[in-house]
């Protein structure tokens, strides 16, 4: 071998450039927790989304009694709450219906509620944070003091308490006559009243920084409005943020709705939800603990991935920040 062969390198060495996206991307694949998470609400996603078209083709029966699979004393034949082909989670003690069915729609009609909620909280916190991190002085201090008032308030005594009164409100003046409807709508414009000052505060945080860099000032010379510069230069440095709190607002309101449905403010039965149908299971606990644990491991379960799904997200978006 010569020097000049020598000199000469066999192979080139490619340098591949990542975007910070695909490295956020790739530390995100690579948390298996975070993976198996996000599969697993991939999976509710599903399920949610098919659930109102195979209760309206007939596929699955919410309504349905099964007296025949009921024993004289009210509870399943078989064990397990009657598990069987045709039922394979089992008939709920006392009335006979599926519970594959009731578990099914009870987890749609929660997450919509939920999802409605987060949604709304997320829009009116970020836009009250923009303004008010934004403009200042006393923007600033009437957002914060607004937000300073509501979360005086205890959420759910006042969900209780102003439930009944709001209720005929929604009926005689929004003219939302089903009962359903109603009670839906009032836990969702509650939930999200009582929900956006958290919002609000973490994105004011953010936007107090971002105010202050060169495309802002940049945008600001050359006479953009001020939505524009709010909407098109602020917000999309926000979506980071905004799409991890959202992932963890989620769960919080799924949670809350099925608390208040166990308390009887949300949906009521025959209208199934994932938190009426656990009321349901609660006289029959001690002798029927199947029935009990499907409800509260869907729960459970639903909960803890989008909880592990948000902390997965907030480090492969924030590599610095640590769990």
């Amino acid at each position: 071998m010569t020097i000049s062969e020598a000199a000469t390198p066999t192979q080139a060495t490619a340098v591949v450039s990542k975007s910070p996206m695909r490295l956020a991307m790739e530390r995100f694949r690579s948390d298996r927790r975070t993976m198996i998470s996000f599969w697993v609400i991939v999976v509710f996603a599903v399920l949610t989304i098919l659930a109102p078209i195979v209760n309206h083709t007939g596929l699955i029966d919410v309504y349905h009694f099964h007296q025949d699979l009921l024993e004289p004393d009210t509870l399943p034949k078989g064990a397990l709450s009657g598990v069987s082909w045709k039922h394979p989670l089992g008939v709920e003690p006392g009335s006979g219906r599926d519970l594959l069915a009731r578990v099914w729609v009870g987890l749609a009609v929660s997450v919509f509620i939920a999802l409605a909620a987060s949604l709304l909280s997320m829009i009116i916190g970020t836009s009250l944070g923009i303004w008010a991190g934004m403009r200042g002085g006393f923007v600033d201090g009437f957002v914060g003091r607004l937000a300073d008032l509501i979360l005086s308030f205890p959420q759910q005594l006042m969900l209780l308490a102003m439930s009944g009164m709001a209720l005929v409100f929604i009926r005689d003046q929004l003219h939302i006559k089903a009962a359903d409807a109603g009670a839906a709508f009032y836990v969702i414009v509650v939930m999200a009243i009582f929900g956006w000052p958290g919002v609000a505060r973490l994105v004011r945080g953010q936007v107090l920084s971002i105010r202050e860099r060169e495309f802002v000032d940049a945008a600001v010379v050359l006479g953009a409005s001020r939505r524009r510069i709010y909407f098109k230069e602020v917000l999309p440095n926000l979506w980071t943020l905004l799409l991890v709190q959202f992932t963890l607002i989620l769960p919080a309101y799924i949670s809350t709705e099925a608390a208040l449905s166990f308390m009887g403010v949300s949906v009521k039965p025959p209208t199934p939800t994932l938190g009426n149908v656990l009321n349901d299971t609660l006289n029959y606990s001690s002798v029927d603990f199947f029935y009990f644990l499907v409800p509260g491991a869907t729960i459970a379960i639903l909960v803890i991935c989008f909880n592990l799904l948000g902390d997965g997200l907030r480090d492969a978006l924030d590599p610095k920040n640590n769990r």
